[in-house]
């Protein structure tokens, strides 16, 4: 036996709302107040209801069974297309997840983080137990199986980079823009012999060249645009036979391995467009390797501009787009939508060209 406020009680092993309700000599719905509504309760009470609950062992109502009877989770679900030790590792994907998770944060709704796998994306099992009422798809490929367990849910969808889905909210960046300017900016500097590393064309974890058969089977719309950039570039100054290397993800031992590939060919590569700044990183460390210099050898360009960008030796020649933004705007679209509004058309963000000391005319 417990005494509780001057009563005996027999402690259950699980206590409930009611069981607080029966203590306190309240109602159910005046226990489920203090916690969900406290501007319905005085003070006092709330206090007498939270130190009645502490003593029993009852740490408030249950979320899954609250979500059933509103049929509302207030939750958030972020999809990512890679696990989430390969997702941590990247910062260009924290820093989108930071301006997510700091306009959700504050407004009562919580954040699902769902890993993805091979497929490019979670399990559709894993969105189907979801415990979320909108859902953020950050860069998935066009046919991941995670989207279409969204729409089979018959709930609201933010897409971030890729793919384009009729219906759901986007927020973009103009990925082909970025790309000719970094290889306009080399040509204009005096490169004709170039190299690009570029990431996964589909899912699967391919690493290796790339021939015109596997560009057109590429399934992410980021890849695709980011690559016709270059390339269609080049093609214009008359520059057609341009080695690609493809990497299965955004890190820096890819971008190293691919480098040494690249620095292999007959003429030797005196510029390299890299599709993101991790693979530029790897780029730098592998010209290095190669017993040459970035710029004097090798002229090298990434695309994100993160942190890291800056600080690197030498400097990173890089297409900036606003990555705290992009997260930023697909939070508010994912509010909005929670909230029954309309997300309205897509939202495209601004990128730019930063010079740096990793770029200089060849020798």
């Amino acid at each position: 036996m417990a005494t509780l406020c001057g009563v005996d009680i027999a402690r259950p092993r699980k206590p409930t709302l009611d069981t607080v309700a029966g203590v306190v000599g309240v109602s159910r719905a005046t226990v489920s107040n203090a916690y969900n509504r406290p501007d319905q309760l005085s003070t006092a009470l709330r206090e007498r209801i939270l130190a009645a609950a502490l003593e029993l062992g009852y740490s408030g109502p249950d979320p899954v069974a609250r979500s059933l009877a509103t049929r509302s989770s207030a939750a958030v679900g972020f999809m990512l297309g890679q696990p989430l030790t390969a997702a941590f590792s990247d910062p260009a994907v924290s820093v989108v997840l930071d301006g997510l998770a700091s306009t959700v944060d504050g407004r009562d709704h919580c954040l699902v983080l769902m890993p993805g796998n091979e497929t490019g994306g979670p399990r559709p099992e894993t969105v189907a137990r979801a415990q979320a009422d909108v859902f953020v798809a950050y860069s998935l490929p066009d046919d991941a199986p995670a989207l279409a367990a969204v729409r089979a849910r018959g709930l609201p969808m933010v897409v971030v980079d890729q793919p384009v889905l009729a219906g759901a909210a986007r927020v973009e960046v103009d990925d082909t823009g970025g790309a000719r300017s970094a290889a306009e900016h080399l040509l204009l500097l005096g490169h004709r012999h170039f190299g690009v590393l570029t990431f996964a064309l589909r899912p699967g974890g391919r690493t290796g060249p790339v021939d015109e058969r596997r560009r057109a089977e590429a399934s992410f719309r980021v890849t695709r645009d980011r690559l016709a950039g270059y390339l269609d570039v080049l093609a214009d100054a008359g520059i057609t036979d341009v080695p690609v290397w493809e990497a299965s993800g955004s890190r820096r031992e890819l971008g190293r391995a691919g480098t040494r590939w690249l620095l292999e060919r007959d003429p030797r590569p005196t510029a390299l467009l890299c599709a993101s700044d991790e693979l530029a990183f790897g780029a730098l460390r592998a010209v290095r390797d190669a017993g040459l210099s970035t710029p004097d050898d090798v002229s090298v360009t990434g695309f994100d501009d993160v942190p890291d960008a800056k600080h690197a030796d030498p400097p990173l020649t890089t297409v900036r787009q606003p990555l705290a933004e992009k997260g930023r705007r697909a939070g508010e679209l994912a509010l909005r939508l929670l909230d029954g509004e309309s997300p309205g058309g897509p939202i495209r963000v601004p990128v730019e060209l930063v010079l740096r000391a990793s770029t200089r005319p060849p020798r």
